[in-house]
């Protein structure tokens, strides 16, 4: 198989190519600009363009399929070619089903926690054994690629995001996959510039449930309130099983399950990533792994990458960064430490950079979510506005929508640097988060000045 990548330099996009490139596919690809750690893994493999920008040229009739990224315009020279010759043009995600169509497929959706519940779910699989497929948004210890396929696994994990899958399909890439086994964790508005009102949100998610395959099941969790209306009041057809907290208990800064007469002590902890767990258990158990053998393989999992990542720690004080940034994964992520670490100052810091999140009409769902730090700042690097066309608006609506007195806000990241380096952490945590960078700010040697 020939296959032509425009926009090879994404996440995702380069992540597939070259696990085609592995499957025994001929792959080629082009980018205007390819980023780290894209052009050396793609170039690791022999099949990094070896110039940017696009060139109609590659496109010839011998390609059996061509795979348009987000990222490529509709009006991008290739994608012009290969429609007037003809060409199959497959999104990514129509491309993975169409790798795992004789599979039996397994889809983690959710506004929070896909990435997680995905990432226990191959731990698990791995720790157990099995042969798989999978898709997942983060790069994870143990597996090379964030893309796998195969001939041989029975079964493909795909992390199921609601955004757009190209830009000539608008529908949103969970809609494609047709799972056999779905699971929603929770639904929180985002992506407002596709999805302008919360019920046109909430609608994808009720679609995504009714696109299971007969006999199929869905996993979801009932304390969502929003969820558990929706599932309950929609005609779904698959087999309904929720799941809720399992027994714990937390000692010392670290979380424990507890199942029956055992006791499973974790690397990971908050009541999200307990309820994550339990999406997991379900999904293993429907792939023939039971509860005392998920519990033993999930006790040493350490977390998927910005994902309350520890970026460094001393017996008094820790760092973590996450993606949190949509006001529920700020919420979660906060709460999480907070009650982690009752005893610790909190200071959290969210740098708010995705268009939902800078969005005036939207900043009012930021209302109350850094109230259980002890110290809440906000970012926003003062050229965000401008790389992102969008109006910029003053400080005092930052604040005014966070409804938080004690807020803290920041648009130059010299100026941030300089007052996370004077912090004192002494039986403090810190909390970094962001789905950006916070303007070029070293994490690492941040913590080397802090700790």
């Amino acid at each position: 198989m020939r296959v032509h990548f425009i926009a090879i330099g994404g996440s995702a996009m380069h992540n597939l190519a070259i696990a085609l490139h592995k499957k025994g596919f001929e792959v080629t690809g082009s980018d205007d600009v390819l980023f780290e750690p894209s052009a050396s893994r793609l170039g690791k493999y022999g099949i990094k363009p070896t110039a940017d920008g696009w060139y109609p040229e590659k496109i010839t009739t011998e390609l059996d399929a061509v795979i348009l990224g987000m990222h490529a315009r509709v009006d991008n020279p290739e994608l012009l070619k290969a429609q007037e010759l003809g060409i199959k043009i497959y999104s990514y995600p129509d491309y993975i089903y169409e790798q795992s169509k004789n599979k039996k497929r397994v889809v983690i959706g959710g506004s929070h926690g896909k990435t997680t519940i995905t990432s226990m779910i191959l731990h698990t699989l791995q720790q157990a054994g099995q042969k798989f497929d999978y898709l997942v948004g983060a790069q994870l210890e143990g597996f090379e690629t964030m893309v796998g396929l195969t001939e041989e696994a029975p079964v493909i994990v795909i992390e199921g995001d609601e955004y757009l899958a190209s830009p000539i399909d608008r529908r949103p890439k969970f809609h494609i996959y047709k799972p056999h086994v779905a699971v929603i964790s929770g639904i929180a508005w985002d992506h407002i510039n596709v999805f302008p009102t919360f019920d046109n949100y909430v609608d994808q998610f009720r679609i995504f449930a009714e696109t299971i395959e007969p006999g199929g099941a869905l996993i979801y969790s009932q304390t969502d309130a929003v969820l558990d209306s929706m599932v309950n009041s929609s005609n779904i057809t698959a087999e309904k099983l929720p799941y809720d907290l399992p027994l714990y208990k937390i000692d010392n800064g670290v979380t424990t399950i507890i199942n029956g007469s055992d006791e499973y002590q974790l690397k990971v902890f908050g009541q999200h990533n307990l309820l994550n767990i339990e999406a997991a258990r379900l999904v293993c158990k429907s792939l023939g792994i039971e509860a005392a053998e998920f519990y033993k393989h999930i006790s040493t999992f350490k977390g998927a990458a910005r994902r309350l990542e520890v970026v460094g720690s001393t017996s008094t004080a820790t760092i973590f960064k996450d993606f949190a940034h949509s006001p529920s994964k700020l919420t979660a992520t906060i709460q999480a430490v907070r009650t982690q670490f009752p005893e610790r100052r909190l200071i959290a810091c969210i740098e708010l950079h995705t268009f939902s999140s800078l969005n005036k009409d939207f900043l009012s769902e930021y209302s109350g979510t850094m109230d259980a730090a002890d110290d809440a700042i906000v970012f926003i690097h003062n050229k965000t506005f401008e790389q992102k066309k969008m109006t910029p608006y003053a400080p005092e609506v930052v604040k005014t929508a966070f409804n938080n007195e004690k807020l803290r806000f920041f648009d130059d990241p010299e100026k941030l640097l300089t007052y996370l380096q004077a912090l004192n952490l002494e039986n403090a945590n810190l909390l970094m988060m962001s789905s950006g960078n916070f303007g070029g700010i070293d994490l690492i040697t941040l913590k080397n000045n802090l700790l």
